[in-house]
């Protein structure tokens, strides 16, 4: 079986979803962020899909989100069905979450290499949302979790049918 091929992707990665489904997953992270502007919430939520695009179409690459991304990240895994259907669309390459539960874990190149390959799909990385955490950060992240370089994020292929 070939691998599955790379979508043609939208101009905006919120196309990727319907706009019922981006206003439930908004909800979702602002929920996590009671304070949070709306506006703030839908932009982290646009680095999350560009994020789990960038995984499912460059597997093998070791990517790994900022902490504010990974909020967004989180709030898409948790529409399960949409989300099990994004990465379907993205190539079928299902985008698993393997935490890393040090929050103060900080690889720059890693995150250098996930903002160029969101670059090469045809998007730019917001930077504000992109950048070392810190005290003084946007938002409170509810996560415990920074990913680093023992769990950036590789995604495997569709095991074949029958193979365990």
């Amino acid at each position: 079986m070939d691998p599955p091929e790379n979508p043609v992707l939208p101009a905006l990665p919120r196309m990727l979803i319907t706009d019922e489904q981006f206003a439930s997953v908004r909800g979702t992270v602002m929920d996590a962020n009671p304070d949070m502007a709306e506006e703030l919430a839908g932009r982290i939520v646009d680095e999350g899909i560009k994020f789990v695009a960038a995984c499912a179409q460059n597997p093998g690459l070791g990517l790994a989100p900022s902490r504010i991304v990974d909020e967004g990240w989180h709030a898409l895994i948790l529409h399960t069905a949409m989300y099990s259907d994004l990465c379907e669309r993205l190539g079928g390459r299902f985008v698993h979450h393997y935490p890393g539960y040090d929050p103060t874990n900080y690889d720059p190149p890693i995150l250098d290499r996930t903002r160029e390959t969101i670059a090469a799909l045809g998007w730019e990385a917001d930077a504000e949302l992109w950048g070392p955490p810190s005290d003084e950060t946007l938002v409170s992240v509810a996560a415990k979790c920074q990913h680093a370089p023992e769990c950036t994020i590789i995604v495997q292929p569709k095991p074949k049918p029958g193979i365990a």
